[in-house]
């Protein structure tokens, strides 16, 4: 399918909300024997080591103004954002966490009218409002909580959601020139060695791996994560953004939870009528911001 064919940026769309829905039980696996800041830093390390080969040989046709961009890129987009989720969600609850985790969007078109230039049509901002009211229907229906849990570590998650728009925005007006896998594989490759001093350096990591029965497969668990979710998905999702628009692209955020509770029901649990309202509120959402 040709990248000027209209539906292949909704193709990209697809198989991403497949990917980075699905890494919701890769996580959960390897928080089994790891700590939530082991699992981050092991993901983005394991995502630079997949996409070393690949980095350096983009390393070569970049100039040195374009390091600083794309280690700021990564920084902003994964690094950062790895270990404020995983702070976050030792002190408050997952459904917290992914409600949100859905100012994303909101972020990205804020940000992109403030400091990029970006103008939006009032349809959009309809369209993310019924996005995210969608979401919080889903999130709360699959969890059994309420809102009363939310302490001053969400806003660390806030915090992270920033980041994730300025960064969306950032690749879009600031690094055009650069190619998605270039994007990726070396922003990648920039803060791995930030990861892999924290795992070995800061972390009881080799002693879990070696002593704690069910290691090894916890860290195949993240490791398939960084490989699918971190590596290859950021590829798409740097390459959607260059072809679309990053509201669009952040979209992403509000389609991700219906692959969630789909992993939820062959886990077992129940699809009430909540989850209906919530995907069609969700999916009309996404379609109103990008009309």
């Amino acid at each position: 399918m040709s990248e000027d064919n209209p539906n292949y940026s909704y193709l990209i769309l697809g198989v991403l909300t497949v990917i980075w829905g699905t890494s919701f039980i890769l996580i959960k696996k390897g928080l089994v024997v790891y700590s939530p800041a082991e699992v981050a830093s092991l993901r983005v390390a394991a995502a630079s080591l997949f996409l070393l080969p690949v980095a350096v040989t983009k390393l070569k046709g970049l100039k040195p103004s374009h390091l600083w961009k794309l280690f700021l890129s990564g920084m902003l987009g994964i690094f950062i954002p790895s270990f404020l989720f995983s702070v976050a969600q030792t002190r408050i609850d997952s459904s917290v966490a992914g409600i949100v985790n859905c100012l994303t969007p909101l972020w990205t078109m804020i940000l992109g009218a403030l400091f990029f230039g970006q103008r939006f049509r009032k349809i959009s901002f309809l369209g993310i409002a019924v996005g995210l009211a969608g979401t919080i229907i889903l999130i709360l229906s699959r969890s059994d909580t309420s809102l009363s849990g939310i302490n001053l570590f969400a806003l660390l998650i806030v915090i992270a959601t920033a980041l994730y728009g300025i960064n969306l925005n950032f690749i879009k007006f600031k690094i055009q020139d650069i190619r998605s896998l270039t994007i990726t594989s070396v922003s990648v490759l920039l803060i791995g060695p930030f990861a892999l001093i924290y795992l070995f350096g800061f972390t009881d990591f080799t002693t879990k791996l070696t002593s704690v029965e069910g290691g090894w497969k916890a860290m195949g668990f993240v490791v398939l994560l960084a490989f699918m979710s971190t590596a290859i998905a950021t590829v798409m999702f740097n390459k959607l953004i260059k072809i679309s628009s990053p509201v669009f692209a952040s979209s992403v955020t509000y389609l991700m939870p219906i692959v969630a509770v789909m992993w939820g029901l062959l886990d077992g649990e129940t699809l009430y009528i909540g989850h209906i309202l919530g995907m069609v509120a969700i999916v009309g959402g996404v379609y109103l911001a990008n009309k």
